[in-house]
């Protein structure tokens, strides 16, 4: 590649983004919207104009071509500006009732409500149509003569519920729960031209608990098969953190790829700082947007599959003698595995899904019926996940349970890991087991990880389950502290 500034030209950012779809539309209300906001001083960079405009394409009945919008670009860049055009067009130019502005954290909120205070406040045409700007707790927002209404708000279980809103906007969607998308979407569904809009940088699964929506979104974009979204995002081509190349991270032309306001807001001498000072894989992240995306079924290829199949070289293989039990409970109590590890005649470790059903009911009877029918050093539960519930009930029983802690769960979870790669361990193959290891994601636990049971896009019990019984069995003697004879 012949670097644009070796030539001698001014290095700017990429103003199309490198992965787009649109929806079709007639007709655009977007240079309306530039120019409104233009009016209060929000001046839009090309890439901006270039999202509005399709962004609020309208069908031929005067609707929204695009119910979900998708802006992924890296800090910094300006998508705040993007957010204000298209809420002071919802406000002043559209007439919407109600728009609701929502972020991960209280301290972004309340920046862009600042931020658009300042925008209407500088703006008489504008101002003198604002009855009252309120900054106290719970009301933060900007609120009309007519009635309309602009909200702020942060993430909680309830979402908007008790409100009916007709654009919502979701600010850092690269951490964005499911349950409060679900809360969500009912608050669009009475309104009659409702828009919903996710703006983010890249998700990166080894620390971003809840990136799954933003992840499936932009999947659904690189299908193209979606008619009602729009989608835009700036990244160079490489598929995770790991593959990019660091010639390639180190080029000013990667940079423009994937920061659209370099040379406009950005200045190259920053990003060289940045490149400079900043790990590769957190540089290749926040400034170059190349995620580490899980795929839309929540499979994110924590264990290398390939050496996971590995594994299973011998399906008749049995466990000879004491053996370690652990529970886990999905969150939503739906289904619960119990899984146990012990050694083979061989050495190796073993593990094996030993239960896995519906609800919690059959557990405590299970467990009561594996302990008396053979030698068990521990039943290990994590007594902060769903199956913590289960240990008074278990211990009443007689099952003698053995709790880990953060950081225990944290090294069962690399002893797992590391024993996939080393081949340190065997078993069975069983699909259930199989089906959870494919499409299970990680949170982070401290400077380690564990396995994320809210991220995961299918149920991990199972894998949960055999992690801790692996990590109890693993030194075969020790499981919480004591002795087995």
């Amino acid at each position: 590649m012949v670097s644009m500034r070796s030539l001698g030209v001014v290095l700017r950012g990429a103003q199309q983004p490198r992965v787009e779809h649109v929806a079709s539309f007639e007709s655009s209300t977007g240079r309306e919207a530039v120019e409104l906001a233009a009016m209060a001083g929000v001046v839009a960079d090309p890439w901006q104009e270039h999202v509005i405009h399709r962004a609020l394409g309208e069908k031929a009945d005067g609707r929204w071509s695009s119910f979900e919008v998708g802006v992924e670009v890296p800090r910094q860049n300006g998508k705040g500006g993007v957010l204000e055009i298209r809420e002071l067009a919802g406000l002043f130019l559209l007439g919407e009732e109600l728009i609701l502005h929502s972020a991960h954290e209280f301290a972004t909120a309340e920046q862009a409500l600042e931020r658009m205070s300042e925008i209407i406040e500088g703006c008489p045409d504008l101002s003198r149509r604002v009855r009252t700007i309120k900054r106290s707790h719970g009301q933060e927002g900007v609120y009309l003569k007519s009635g309309q209404q602009l909200r702020y708000k942060t993430r909680t279980k309830g979402g908007g519920r008790g409100f009916s809103a007709d654009c919502v906007i979701l600010d850092e969607a690269m951490i964005l729960p499911e349950a409060f998308v679900g809360a969500l979407m009912p608050v669009l569904s009475a309104r009659p031209n409702p828009q919903l809009w996710y703006t983010g940088s890249a998700v990166d699964m080894q620390h971003m608990e809840h990136g799954i929506v933003f992840a499936r979104l932009r999947e659904r974009a690189l299908k193209g098969e979606d008619p009602a979204m729009s989608y835009f995002g700036w990244s160079p081509p490489f598929d995770s953190p790991e593959d990019l190349p660091e010639d390639a991270a180190a080029d000013p032309d990667v940079w423009a790829v994937a920061n659209p306001a370099l040379g406009i807001r950005i200045p190259l001498e920053h990003i060289e700082k940045e490149h400079r000072s900043m790990d590769p894989r957190t540089f290749a992240v926040e400034r170059l947007g190349v995620g580490a995306w899980p795929s839309g079924d929540g499979s994110v290829s924590v264990i290398d599959m390939q050496a996971w199949a590995d594994l299973a070289v011998d399906v008749s293989s049995q466990i000879v003698g004491s053996v370690c039990v652990a529970l886990d409970v999905t969150p939503d109590r739906s289904h619960a595995a119990v899984g146990v590890a012990g050694q083979r005649s061989d050495g190796l470790h073993q593990i094996e899904v030993v239960d896995h059903r519906r609800g919690t009911g059959w557990v405590v009877e299970r467990l009561v019926e594996i302990q008396s029918r053979q030698p068990v050093i521990a039943v290990v539960v994590d007594a902060a996940g769903p199956a913590g519930s289960l240990i008074s009930d278990l211990e009443a029983a007689g099952v003698l349970v053995t709790t880990v802690s953060a950081k225990e769960h944290a090294q069962a979870c690399g002893r797992l890991y590391d024993g996939v790669a080393q081949q340190t361990f065997r078993h069975l193959g069983q699909s259930e087991l199989n089906a959870a290891v494919k499409g299970a994601a990680k949170r982070p636990l401290g400077d380690a990880w564990a396995w994320s049971r809210k991220s995961s896009g299918v149920d991990i019990s199972p894998l949960v389950a055999c992690t801790l019984a692996l990590w109890g069995s693993a030194d075969g003697s020790f499981v919480g502290g004591f002795e087995w004879d």
